[in-house]
């Protein structure tokens, strides 16, 4: 049987992660693509990938891929397919579509008629026809158009992966789990290596931690919207949830610790880690970041601090980032600390030397995450021999990876 194409889309930026870990959880013929990963596979590796995959946002089943000129020419490519081989018209559908330099008008009129062509293509063959819901849809049907030409996609995943069913409560700018993933793994952090949050808000980068370290499969407490499909193998679906589960590992205590000066930001993060099954497993405190000590003498310190509409005007922050900056090196000696950022101003304004600044994106935000080695000591290279000698004040060097 051929093998079926898939593409995972993710937050831009962790392209790379995500295909790395699409090809260990057994997808073949990875490509690395701007928002995403295409990949091939049969049913077992999209099942699969949706059940264990930390980045990818969602995992969409690509029925085909021709060119256009016309929506004339969508209408007919959409209406081809046995959609009821696939689903019942008793299902809701949503159709969304995206484009990149389209020469068509309106994608609303495109998205029309792909939706047109699915339920006359259903009326056909059954004498009914789905009905549409843009809100809670059971299935999602996905159409791209580039200059030339049209892919259409059926979604495997039904509501984006990121959701995992854990947190109950939200901060104000709660960062998308995939993200938060994804952060944690360019920082190179691993399970056993102290992590701290200090502006842990509602905990996401905790809870994505506490999965990796005790091996909770992120789609285990969650549906998806291919056990609605009609091929849907039930059996090899529970099979691989009995082998998820039974590669969890037992919930002891991590060196993973999180702290937030606002008492409301740490009720959400105790609520969410209490209904997760995680209180035992997470140390949590109210602090200040700029007067915490660090809680071991190595480890990775990572953060999303409040920037933009989230804090106030400039002048704020321009007074915080310096302090920042002041803390971590006082605090925090031999420990990497990440700040992931859509300000400007904190890498002019932090007083730290970023040994990398990595390009990524929250939703719609262009971000950085900063990379900062925290030592005891200044580097300054010397020119002697070419060899850098160390001198008496803490500062962090700006060494790359």
């Amino acid at each position: 049987m051929e093998p079926h194409h898939f593409f995972a889309p993710c937050p831009r930026g962790l392209e790379s992660i995500l295909a790395t870990e699409l090809e260990k959880l057994g997808a073949f013929s990875v490509q690395i693509h701007d928002g995403g990963v295409k990949f091939q596979g049969n049913w077992y590796i999209c099942y699969r990938t949706n059940l264990e995959s930390r980045i990818a946002s969602r995992i969409l089943w690509q029925i085909t891929k021709q060119p256009y000129i016309d929506e004339a020419d969508i209408y007919k490519i959409s209406h081809a397919f046995p959609w009821n081989e696939w689903f019942s018209p008793t299902l809701t559908i949503r159709v969304n579509v995206a484009a990149i330099k389209c020469p068509l008008r309106s994608l609303d009129f495109v998205t029309l008629r792909i939706k047109d062509a699915i339920c006359d293509k259903f009326r056909e063959l059954t004498n009914k026809r789905p009905s549409v819901n843009t809100v809670n849809p059971d299935i999602r049907i996905h159409g791209f158009l580039d200059a030339q030409e049209f892919t259409l996609y059926l979604d495997t995943s039904g509501d984006a992966l990121f959701k995992r069913n854990l947190r109950k409560t939200i901060g104000e700018a709660p960062l998308r789990e995939n993200l938060a993933a994804g952060i944690l793994q360019l920082a190179g952090w691993e399970p056993g290596i102290p992590l701290l949050d200090p502006m842990c808000g509602s905990g996401t980068f905790l809870l994505e931690a506490v999965q990796m370290s005790l091996n909770i499969s992120p789609g285990i407490r969650r549906s998806f919207a291919f056990e609605k499909f009609k091929k849907f193998d039930e059996a090899l679906w529970s099979k691989l949830k009995r082998e998820s589960v039974a590669r969890q590992k037992t919930k002891i205590h991590q060196p993973i610790y999180g702290s937030d000066l606002y008492g409301d930001a740490l009720a959400d993060a105790h609520t969410n880690l209490s209904m997760a099954g995680f209180s035992d497993v997470v140390a949590l405190k109210q602090g200040n970041i700029l007067e915490i000590s660090a809680p071991a003498s190595t480890g990775i310190l990572v953060a999303n601090p409040p920037y933009g509409k989230r804090v106030g005007d400039q002048e704020e922050l321009a007074e915080f980032y310096p302090k920042l900056g002041d803390a971590l090196k006082k605090r925090f000696i031999g420990w990497n600390a990440y700040l992931f950022t859509g300000d400007t101003l904190l890498p002019k304004l932090i007083r730290l030397a970023a040994s990398r600044r990595i390009p990524l994106f929250n939703a719609a935000i262009e971000c950085r995450l900063l990379e900062y080695k925290i030592v005891g000591g200044g580097m300054r290279k010397i020119k002697k021999d070419g060899v850098a000698q160390r001198s008496d004040s803490t500062s962090t060097t700006s060494q790359n990876l």
